[in-house]
């Protein structure tokens, strides 16, 4: 069985972290995007820091490898993993890779979290019907979708108005400086944040391949070798960035301030940590968007652009159906070749 399967299980590997490597560049903006609208770093320098902490977030799952709960949602909590096969990861792939493309050359942050787990939907419904669907993961899921934007908003007003309280005595030149710096560590830390939660997301489908290629057995557990090579495939594009999303995400939605662009990211690392400690695969795309609009709505409502904040919003609404048709469609082409 294995040496039938071994070439088939490398390409499928192979293009797990090809989607790894676009998940990096297509959320690039999500770390960066406030430290370069606010020009706190130039842009080649805030991908080399986003590529830095998206890949340090691998040695948080050495240290604590209940962290790695997230993969297990999106290996065996949306579709059983029983009865996932090649092709049902082939389309579930595919899929997501489609919609990412599609939404970076139009410039919109949709989810890439998001895409894969339409994806993983769309193939598994057209493999096993919806019998093999789990849907207290997909509920907790979807459910995330709502509340991570909405929650990353207020978190984001409450941190803007609890810091111009705690600064209100500080010369203007004084909390400048001080936010900068405050603005730098936070935006280390949401990028450590991202790279936790999105990395797993492979991880989760190239550990339910082995399982069903027959290569693991037993408790659902994520190999060392793909966890590294995971992290590593992220941390590159991310070094490529995603220069048409940050320029959406940093500016097109609000005009930022480093006491905003602090506010946002530092409300943004807190709820993707807390998505990471109860295994949600939360989209950070829509996560820091809402603590963008919800430091732009601290200042004043008029500061956000609604018109572009509601394109975004329409994007999150597809982005599953969209992706889960696109991975229906590519599973059931595999099984006509």
């Amino acid at each position: 069985m294995h040496s039938l399967a071994f070439p088939l299980l490398i390409g499928l590997v192979a293009v797990a972290l090809a989607f790894d490597f676009l998940n990096g560049l297509h959320d690039a903006a999500n770390s960066i995007a406030t430290v370069v609208s606010t020009r706190l770093l130039k842009p080649v320098h805030a991908v080399l820091f986003a590529g830095f902490f998206n890949f340090a977030a691998y040695f948080l799952t050495i240290t604590f490898p209940s962290l790695h709960a997230v993969a297990s949602t999106i290996g065996q909590g949306l579709i059983a993993k029983d009865l996932v096969t090649p092709a049902v990861v082939f389309g579930a792939l595919v899929g997501a890779m489609f919609w990412n493309v599609v939404t970076w050359l139009k410039g919109i942050p949709s989810s890439s979290s998001h895409a894969l787990v339409g994806g993983m939907i769309g193939s598994g419904v057209a493999h096993a019907g919806f019998t093999g669907v789990q849907w207290t993961g997909l509920n907790k899921t979807l459910i995330a979708i709502v509340l991570s934007p909405v929650l990353g908003m207020i978190l984001s007003m409450i941190i803007m108005l609890a810091s111009s309280w705690l600064f209100r005595r500080a010369s203007h030149r004084t909390a400048e400086r001080s936010f900068r710096a405050l603005h730098l560590i936070s935006s280390g830390t949401y990028s450590l944040s991202h790279g936790l939660n999105d990395a797993q997301k492979t991880m989760g489908i190239i550990t339910v391949l082995l399982f069903s290629t027959g290569y693991l057995h037993g408790a659902f557990e994520v190999p060392h070798w793909v966890a590294i090579s995971c992290y590593i495939a992220m941390g590159l594009g991310t070094l490529t960035g995603g220069w048409k999303i940050i320029e959406t995400m940093g500016s097109r939605i609000t005009k930022l301030s480093q006491h905003q662009g602090f506010s946002a990211s530092l409300g943004g690392s807190v709820m993707v940590f807390a998505a990471s400690l109860l295994g949600i695969p939360v989209s950070t795309t829509h996560t820091i968007t809402g603590c963008i609009i919800g430091a732009g709505v601290a200042r004043r409502a008029s500061a956000v652009r609604w018109g572009v904040a509601q394109n975004v919003l329409i994007a999150w609404i597809i982005t599953i159906p969209a992706s889960a048709a696109v991975g229906a469609t590519f599973y059931l082409l595999t099984t006509l070749l």
